[in-house]
């Protein structure tokens, strides 16, 4: 962490960030310096909130995609106690983009699944930049059961542009292994909650995404595809012009997706994103996560899975009646 990658809506943020550094190290020979320090302060918070709290979508996505924004391994660091990491799907070896361990909550014990793409760049070699491949998913379910046999609530860190989509994944059975996942995962007789900590792209993010509480970070966001992608299929280019476009078609952010009734909740982040500030984030998602395992944990299993049944299908609109017939007659 600490790459000092400075996103292009932050300008003015940083040039007042920079000027306060300054003043600061020449407050103790200069007075006068403490009043402009205090200003300066005031109106760098007030621009943060400004700019964060009017991102557009592309920019939303920019913000997820930080480099410095904690990863699945961060949040163990600081919110998870006695991680026990599980290797190996027994069928083809370890996908580093997809974790599963054993770890404890405050006074939960729980599985803790969820992708991981590295800070530095041998890291996100090796976890292939967070997409998965199909022992990742594999392996993701088999804990997932093993996590059901013993009664241990699940919770999934979901960050990902999608899995991995090389031709050896797909020879693999890509595909099949992440709507085996989905199916799967809507039947597990224990808690599953589901967090978008910073990217959330198409079937990747599906593959680990369904369970009882399915929340976003503040500037996280979830989709069926990149904007990249969007934007390579409809103008066959994705330029610095069509990736905002697409952002936008794809009502992808998480006031979006609350609005539309996909997300559960929306995690507040610290003032100017995750990334500025891991450990209030880090504590804010701590809070969440125990009060929906203290909310989901006293459920019968019978209600809890009618609940997450009734969750998922109730999502969507169906078009019906009059209106629908208009629509035909008038085509």
């Amino acid at each position: 962490m600490g790459s000092q990658t400075r996103l292009p809506f932050e300008k003015e943020i940083y040039a007042l960030e920079d000027l306060l550094s300054s003043l600061e190290v020449k407050e103790g020979s200069d007075i006068a310096n403490s009043e402009e320090i205090r200003r300066i302060r005031k109106e760098v918070a007030s621009l943060k909130k400004v700019k964060f709290g009017n991102l557009t979508s592309w920019e939303t996505v920019l913000v997820s995609r930080h480099p410095d924004r904690p990863q699945m391994m961060d949040y163990v660091e600081m919110i998870f106690d006695d991680f026990v990491e599980l290797h190996g799907d027994r069928a083809f070896g370890d996908d580093r983009a997809l974790r599963t361990g054993f770890a404890r909550i405050g006074e939960h014990r729980v599985l803790l699944v969820g992708h991981q793409k590295g800070h530095t760049l041998q890291e996100r070699r090796e976890c292939m930049y967070g997409c998965a491949h199909p022992e990742g998913y594999r392996k993701a379910l088999k804990n997932m059961k093993l996590a059901e046999k013993f009664g241990l609530p699940i919770i999934c860190l979901i960050d990902t542009p999608g899995a991995f989509p090389g031709i050896g994944a797909e020879e693999r059975g890509q595909s099949s292994l992440i709507a085996a996942n989905i199916l799967e995962m809507s039947c597990l007789k224990t808690p599953v909650i589901c967090v978008v900590i910073g990217e959330g792209g198409s079937g990747g993010a599906l593959g680990i995404g369904v369970g009882d509480k399915v929340c976003m970070l503040e500037f996280s966001y979830y989709s069926v595809i990149s904007p990249e992608g969007c934007a390579g299929i409809l103008w066959k280019a994705a330029t610095e012009i069509t990736k905002p476009i697409a952002a936008d078609a794809l009502k992808l952010t998480s006031k979006e997706l609350s609005k539309l009734g996909i997300v559960d909740a929306v995690i507040p982040e610290p003032l100017g994103g995750a990334h500025r500030d891991p450990k209030e984030m880090s504590n804010t998602l701590k809070s969440y996560l125990l009060r929906y395992l203290g909310e989901l944990l006293q459920l019968p299993v019978d209600e809890l899975l009618e609940k997450r049944y009734q969750k998922f299908r109730n999502m969507g609109v169906l078009l019906e009646g009059n209106s629908q017939e208009q629509s035909v007659g008038s085509a």
